[in-house]
């Protein structure tokens, strides 16, 4: 059995240098817009060098892709089904904000894959986040079935704080339009997003 030969610090260093790139360079242009030769620009390597670290366009697409699906699925994995259910989906909320003002690249490059039909993550949304999903569904109904929050349909629930929450970093330059200058959209989201999901939630 042969073992995978340790890489150096200089290539983790070059690897990153590149993913970094090519996360500014498909977030901007999405997948079939972007190109190597971009992407080694914006990393400050040759293509040569760069092709030294990923074989190909698609190979750098897809390891930016599996780092992000996991990332992705944190928030709702401290969901804890012990807490108090409100607090906890209020919470939850919170996190998914948070991940729009700190991640908007990865946000728009994972809405891209999505609207293409995910081509490369596919498998994965159907294994990985359908189970992670379908448990916390299912906590969310036990607490609807105990009348600890209102009755609505799990999973659509979860679903529209993504669309709530997500819509900040996919739309940013639609949302910062309409507001104006001067104005956090993140941190007005959040206090609409309290009241509208306090709401909605209360039996």
């Amino acid at each position: 059995m042969t073992h995978p030969i340790p890489r150096t610090r200089i290539q983790e260093k070059n690897r990153a240098r590149v993913l970094e790139a090519a996360l500014e360079v498909f977030s901007r242009a999405g997948f079939r817009g972007a190109t190597l030769d971009a992407i080694a620009g914006e990393a400050g390597l040759s293509k040569p060098n760069l092709l030294y670290y990923f074989a190909s366009k698609e190979d750098i697409h897809v390891t930016l892709l599996e780092g992000l699906v996991d990332r992705w699925l944190d928030p709702l994995r401290e969901m804890r089904a012990e807490g108090d259910p409100q607090a906890e989906l209020l919470a939850y909320v919170r996190r998914k904000l948070q991940m729009s003002r700190d991640f908007p690249r990865e946000s728009r490059l994972f809405a891209q894959e999505i609207v293409q039909g995910a081509p490369r993550i596919g498998a994965g949304l159907s294994t990985d986040l359908k189970a992670l999903v379908d448990e916390k569904a299912g906590v969310i109904q036990a607490w609807m079935d105990a009348g600890k929050i209102a009755p609505s349909d799990p999973h659509h629930l979860i679903f529209s704080i993504w669309s709530l929450t997500q819509h900040y970093a996919d739309f940013d330059v639609q949302v910062r339009a309409v507001l104006g200058e001067g104005r956090d959209p993140i941190d007005e989201a959040e206090g609409f997003l309290e009241t509208l999901f306090t709401r909605l939630l209360t039996p």
